[in-house]
């Protein structure tokens, strides 16, 4: 029991520490912490009266608010994310409910912030309550319900072994002591931010004289965050951030210590036990048993007619299995590589199967699945597997995860979590090869968002104003017109820019027609995200490159190398574009 509470407490740390948290920080900063320490400023004439009397004591119950916040959402998120299915499959209502429910409460906590005739209005069903008021100091714990009914952390193997115990109904005490003590090292960092808040209340006056500008604030920020929880936006933006938690999250595999303790060793049968054969990430080819089958799928999407497909149907072709949940940050990531093999690869052989495994309830709604394919661009099928059959049926870990089956229906390679695209499109190659000889491949693609070992590299290089990351200039970095001049001596892993520049939060755009960014790196592939109409141009070591640039904000790769390596180079960049960020590989 207490290693599974140590275990449960440092996965969830490290998934505290994760990009997965960036979305509610703002609201946690201002509703979990700074009004912690503000005053009350919704009371009536007699209770600001009364106030007076005992501001002491209002001041030390203001200063529980953000433990309430935490302390509701871990109790919420411990609860949905263990019985929050079964609830609702025995009420027969829809599995998202929880969800759309937390984000109603988030918009109307943020309206009452906003107009405090509002706030009056949703008090009185509590007005019956003596000498309770469910203001803004004491509201706490229902704003951390409704975070922790939708907040999305990033998976890993011990949120995995939370997700298959929920959904297999074997929940005993063990389950529900590493569940919270997962809750609480996830939330644990969030509780810093908003204790930090607080204190930058009580130390800057701004914040004292301002404190109905703060409430509004924190109201807009509320229902914001409600709003892009609708539309998926935080999960588009953390697609752009590395998930810099990874070689952490690898390093905590203790799946088999988990299932024994769980009692979900029985998930081994006579289908799966060979898989154990497979090492996670072998960059050779090996033999792991005959592919289990794909088991009590819900329904199918991208077939024809919707059929279902049956592996045996399949042998002859090499077939990828890729486990993904679609709000999973990771599996947002990893998904463009899969993509981009199907595309290359489907009229040489290849079968992909997108196997949708949800790690959460309202991940159940097969039309939000479907959606979420279609801006992701999938066209291969996918099978519905609300409750983790097939998973389980392949003794899963992650998500994402990929299992390479061969010609003949054996599962030749086993991917676990973020990264080696390389050495899996390499063997997708070497097995199409074997099922075809004399087949005639494309060549092999690059790398969509590969995660390098931590430190291999320089640093995500950021270029926009707001997010600025290397800058090796003198000069101010701050947003709106400006011109640079290269330095003298720019330093290593840093970037310099050269001509009359237009910075924005999240991009950068010459004013002129031309001009400059110099990059000094560290790495084997770099890349440039670029937006835009026109012609980018990178010299170096004496050539220049010339690449079309139109679209949206896209990946661009302008360095290919066969190992890491110290390198410079300039980015000549015509007005009509705008540069986002360089990224490595």
């Amino acid at each position: 029991m207490l290693q599974l509470a140590l275990i449960g407490l440092i996965g969830g740390l490290i998934t505290g520490i994760s990009p997965c948290i960036l979305p509610v920080l703002p609201v946690i900063f201002f509703s979990g912490g700074v009004q912690s320490a503000l005053p009350d400023t919704t009371q009536t004439d007699a209770q600001k009266s009364e106030a007076r009397k005992d501001e002491a004591r209002k001041k030390k119950e203001g200063r529980w608010r953000p433990y309430l916040v935490i302390l509701g959402l871990v109790l919420s998120f411990s609860v949905f994310t263990l019985l929050g299915s079964v609830l609702l499959a025995v009420l027969h209502l829809p599995q998202d409910l929880l969800r759309w429910v937390g984000l109603v409460v988030l918009v109307l906590i943020g309206l009452g912030l906003i107009f405090e005739r509002f706030q009056h209005i949703l008090e009185l069903p509590f007005s019956w309550i003596p000498q309770k008021r469910v203001n803004n100091q004491r509201g706490g714990f229902v704003l951390g319900i409704a975070l922790g009914a939708v907040y999305v952390p990033c998976a890993g193997p011990v949120l995995a072994a939370i997700a298959v115990a929920g959904a297999t109904g074997q929940i005993g005490a063990d389950t529900l002591v590493l569940t919270l003590t997962f809750a609480v090292g996830a939330a644990l960092p969030l509780l810093i931010f908003a204790l930090a808040g607080r204190r930058v209340a009580e130390r800057v006056k701004s914040f004292r004289k301002h404190q109905k500008g703060i409430r509004i604030t924190g109201g807009i920020l509320m229902i914001a965050l409600a709003i892009g929880l609708v539309f998926n936006l935080p999960q588009y933006l953390q697609r752009l951030i590395p998930d810099y938690t990874t070689p952490l999250q690898q390093q905590v595999q203790p799946e088999e210590q988990i299932q024994q303790q769980l009692n979900l060793g029985g998930l081994v049968n006579d289908q799966n036990k060979d898989l154990s054969k497979c090492s996670n990430g072998g960059k050779q080819l090996e033999s792991c048993g005959t592919a289990p089958d794909l088991k009590g799928i819900q329904s199918w999407y991208n077939t024809e007619n919707n059929q279902p497909v049956d592996l045996k149907s399949l042998h002859g072709k090499v077939v990828l299995i890729d486990f993904w949940a679609y709000s999973c940050i990771n599996c947002q990531r990893s998904i463009p590589n899969v993509v981009s093999w199907y595309n290359n690869y489907k009229d040489a052989g290849l079968e992909v199967i997108g196997v949708h495994s949800p790690e959460y309830a309202f991940e159940k709604v097969p039309a939000n699945v479907m959606n979420a394919a279609q801006q992701l661009g999938i066209k291969y099928p996918v099978a519905i597997d609300n409750n983790l059959d097939t998973w389980t049926n392949y003794r899963n870990r992650y998500w994402p995860a990929h299992y390479l089956i061969d010609s003949t229906g054996t599962v030749r390679h086993i991917q676990f979590g973020e990264g080696g695209y390389q050495d899996t499109e390499n063997l997708i190659r070497q097995l199409l090869t074997e099922a075809k000889p004399g087949v005639q491949l494309p060549a092999a693609s690059q790398p969509i968002n590969a995660a390098p070992e931590a430190g291999s590299t320089t640093q995500e290089t950021y270029l926009g104003a707001n997010k600025r990351v290397n800058f090796s200039g003198t000069e101010a970095y701050d947003t709106g017109q400006a011109s640079f001049a290269f330095p003298a001596n720019q330093a290593n892993d840093s970037f310099a820019l050269q001509g009359k520049w237009n910075l924005q939060s999240q991009y950068i755009t010459p004013t002129a027609a031309s001009a400059q960014i110099k990059l000094n790196y560290h790495a084997k592939n770099v890349f440039i995200v670029v937006a835009g109409e026109g012609t980018l141009g990178v010299e170096q070591n004496g050539t220049t490159q010339q690449i079309k640039i139109s679209g949206v904000p896209t990946l661009y790769q302008i360095v290919k190398k066969d190992s890491i390596e110290q390198g410079q180079l300039t980015v000549n960049l015509p007005s009509g574009l705008q540069a986002y960020s360089f990224t490595y590989g």
